[in-house]
């Protein structure tokens, strides 16, 4: 059995009549990334209280770096979190909440916070009341990786910030899985899962519908093919593997199911100008799961 950071078994949590999440069964192995993709109020907020013990589940278990989630003060000693709407002590400079993060976690890597906040741009000096959103996520951002936390809970960590932070962040993410970290990262930012993570896990109306590597995920779903044709366009309904076409200015968008060579002979016969082939983005693939008919896992693990 690999050595896992995170480990559930038919997680659920009601909300009187409101299922927020159904049954979730996950395993992240130790030392990885793993995106958590969903729209909001797909469940992932949910997710990582319950991970947390901030609330309880109605059913089901986890574990968390070997620790039940029951056992929330020996779970927390070796996660760190970042939620998506960091609250601090408005009278507080960034500089004192740094401190008093790092006197709860017993200490800090001083020297890696120090560089952090110089990475972010953090005017520690100012009382936290005067900071930005933004401003505020680097705080949360810079205590957890300073913390050198075995687990990094992340729950849409770069809300508010620039794309330039974005990019300190994921550098930041990428120093974290060399060190061996295990980084659980919820968002809706698609490209960035898609930069940063091993695996993705999928979640629609509170369930897993899917886990797999992102390459692996792409692989399950079309090409596209742009199509530039001199002239009109031939017909291709009944075309093996063609799932849907769509016109462009210069021709044809075309989304492929299947092998190419029904496509291609049939392309032949009109005077092409261009052919272009593309796989799905992360993004197109994950709106297919959100359509009509997307079906839910019943055992979505690894």
């Amino acid at each position: 059995m690999p050595d896992l950071a995170i480990h559930a078994k038919g997680l659920t949590k009601r909300y009187g009549d409101t299922l927020a999440l159904d049954g979730l069964t996950l395993e992240v192995v130790r030392g990885e990334v793993f995106g958590f993709l969903g729209p909001n109020g797909a469940g992932k907020s949910t997710t990582l209280k319950l991970l947390l013990g901030l609330i309880r589940p109605t059913s089901g278990t986890a574990e968390v770096m070997g620790t039940d989630i029951a056992n929330v003060v020996e779970a927390h000693r070796r996660l760190a979190y970042v939620p998506g709407d960091v609250s601090l002590w408005p009278r507080l400079t960034g500089a004192e909440c740094l401190a008093h993060f790092a006197a709860l976690r017993g200490g800090v890597d001083g020297p890696y916070r120090d560089e952090l906040i110089e990475r972010f741009e953090l005017d520690t000096s100012k009382r936290t009341r005067a900071y930005s959103k933004g401003n505020r996520q680097k705080v949360a951002i810079v205590a957890a990786f300073a913390s050198r936390a075995d687990l990094l809970l992340l729950d849409e960590p770069t809300s508010g910030l620039d794309p330039l932070m974005e990019r300190q962040f994921q550098e930041c993410v990428g120093h974290a899985r060399e060190r061996g970290q295990t980084v659980f990262l919820s968002s809706h930012i698609l490209s960035e899962v898609e930069d940063l993570c091993h695996r993705v896990g999928i979640l629609r109306d509170g369930k897993l519908i899917e886990v797999a590597a992102v390459d692996q995920l792409r692989s399950m779903h079309a090409t596209v093919f742009e199509a530039d044709i001199a002239g009109p366009p031939p017909k291709l309904s009944g075309v093996e593997g063609v799932a849907a076409v769509e016109r462009t200015p210069t021709g044809l968008r075309i989304r492929l199911d299947g092998p190419p060579a029904a496509l291609v002979r049939r392309l032949g016969e009109v005077q092409l100008t261009g052919l272009r082939a593309e796989e799905e983005s992360l993004e197109e693939i994950f709106l297919a799961y959100y359509g009509d008919g997307a079906p839910a896992r019943d055992d979505a693990g690894t």
